[in-house]
């Protein structure tokens, strides 16, 4: 029997943000994260898509249109504190969403630097253990079960694919959504949201 997949929470959460993004080969994903730790994949759209693009669904290229109307979703129906969105690809999108939603809320942070990439796993690793809770996406499961670890110098590693086909990209997005909430906690988000909601 499979897995539930729980509902996204309701309209004003507060949440941060996390964009992996990539132009026509690897996968594009927005994963998100509450105060309190859950992190889901928001649905958007009049279909409630999941925020999760396989260009192979769409000639070939990622929908750029497509992730600016779910960004603007999570804007919009949320109060979304921060995204932290890689570059890479997506420089020109990210100017952009920092125009209309605020320099305040959108911050470039590239996920091609051994260190703090490091970092941001290991903390991932650890709070998936004790404090974070899952929507139970389907596809987040994948990409998380897909992931290889890299050696790199110094006793690191970051994250990889086994094979060109076994994406991972939905597991970087929900990395960089738990490092902009980690982050706001420690700037004095509250670590328990402000009221409680359940999922029917």
């Amino acid at each position: 029997m499979p897995k539930l997949w729980l509902p996204n929470p309701p309209k004003d959460t507060a949440i941060c943000a996390g964009f992996d993004g990539s132009e026509n080969n690897d996968w594009s994903a927005l994963r998100c994260e509450t105060r309190a730790g859950f992190q889901f994949t928001p649905r958007y759209g009049p279909d409630r898509r999941p925020a999760i693009w396989d260009p192979a669904e769409f000639n070939g290229q990622i929908p750029r249109g497509e992730v600016h109307a779910a960004i603007s979703h999570i804007f919009t129906f949320y109060s979304c504190a921060r995204l932290y969105f890689d570059p890479q690809d997506w420089r020109t999108e990210g100017g952009e969403w920092a125009q209309e939603y605020g320099e305040e809320h959108i911050f470039e942070w590239a996920t091609n630097r051994i260190v703090p990439m490091y970092a941001a796993i290991r903390r991932f690793e650890i709070d998936l253990r004790t404090r974070i809770t899952q929507d139970g996406c389907p596809i987040a499961e994948q990409h998380m079960a897909n992931c290889r670890k890299v050696p790199k110098p110094g006793d690191k590693y970051v994250l990889g694919k086994p094979t060109d086909h076994q994406k991972i990209d939905v597991t970087i997005a929900s990395i960089l959504s738990h490092e902009a909430a980690s982050d706001m906690r420690e700037a004095g988000w509250d670590d328990v949201d402000g009221r409680m909601f359940c999922f029917s």
